[in-house]
């Protein structure tokens, strides 16, 4: 198997895992306080990501991150917008919103390509206004339809947004980042599982407040089901073109949506379905104008 079939087996992997296996999941775990399980996603991380920063050989660059102060600062924001991500991921599927999840992740290119142009000032073609154009009619035509904002789809969609462009920005390996992020969110995590202990609300170990060996092992499964697919993503990425790659990540919200709708059976009307229907066609014509560009650059 040569390297670019390689770089989309795993980027199929990749998306797999986020769309589908972490959503079963998360499902597995919505006995325990999504603040529990998010504490649970943030240490096993940490101790997982420990030793693959020797594995890997990446050391050297964790310690010239950890004293450069402008990295730092932007790898805080980030820790605060992945750990608003993940809370609001898990609360969701907790409470049986996981197509809010599919349809935050679905307008999350067009989010990040809004705030681009917003922030950064970055130019926007034709077909992008359009596509963006047209995600916002889907949203307002939720709030009018369904008498809700989905604000759900919008803090997934935003956040992750936010947290990739300060991770483009300050240009930092998967694993050191990721790592960084964890320690930086580790005292944090530290003070939540005190606070659950001395409140007497903590499910993992105990066994007087509805825990059992089968949910204690999956907490602990939370840092494996964080790395792989961060593992996954990393060597699609280095194997293939982000443009290239850009199109596989529709695979992880159509997971998700399927999902919802034939297994969790979670409610689906003809106004969602004009909803997903405007995204769809917003995502259309976002990524045939991206395939055009890349035709034409080839």
């Amino acid at each position: 198997m040569n390297e670019t079939r390689l770089g989309q087996l795993y980027a199929v992997l990749a998306f797999l895992f986020w769309g589908a296996l972490a959503p079963i999941y998360f499902k597995q775990v919505a006995s325990v306080e999504p603040l529990e399980v998010l504490i649970h996603r943030i240490v096993w991380s940490f101790i997982i990501l420990i030793p693959l920063l020797f594995i890997t050989k990446q050391v050297d660059v964790f310690k010239k991150v950890i004293i450069d102060m402008k990295k730092l600062k932007y790898l805080a924001f980030s820790s605060f917008f992945i750990s608003l991500n993940w809370l609001v991921f898990i609360w969701a599927v907790a409470n049986d919103k996981i197509m809010e999840t599919a349809f935050g992740y679905y307008i999350n290119p067009l989010v990040s390509v809004f705030l681009g142009y917003v922030i950064f000032h970055e130019r926007m073609t034709k077909y992008q206004y359009i596509a963006v154009f047209i995600a916002f009619i889907a949203v307002l035509y939720q709030l009018l339809s369904l008498g809700s904002m989905p604000f759900v789809s919008l803090v997934l969609a935003f956040s992750f947004a936010l947290y990739g462009m300060i991770r483009k920005k300050i240009n930092i390996g998967s694993i050191v980042g990721l790592f960084v992020e964890t320690l930086i969110m580790l005292p944090f995590a530290l003070l939540g599982i005190y606070y659950l202990i001395v409140s007497g609300t903590i499910s993992f170990l105990n066994y007087s407040v509805n825990s059992s060996d089968y949910i204690n092992i999956m907490l602990v499964l939370g840092g494996i089901i964080t790395i792989t697919p961060l593992l996954l993503f990393n060597g699609a990425a280095t194997r293939m073109k982000l443009s290239t790659l850009g199109f596989f990540q529709y695979l992880g919200p159509t997971c998700a949506f399927l999902l919802a709708i034939f297994v969790y059976h979670e409610e689906f009307n003809s106004d969602k379905l004009i909803t997903f229907v405007l995204i769809w066609v917003a995502l259309l014509v976002f990524s045939l104008d991206s395939l055009s560009k890349k035709i034409r650059k080839n």
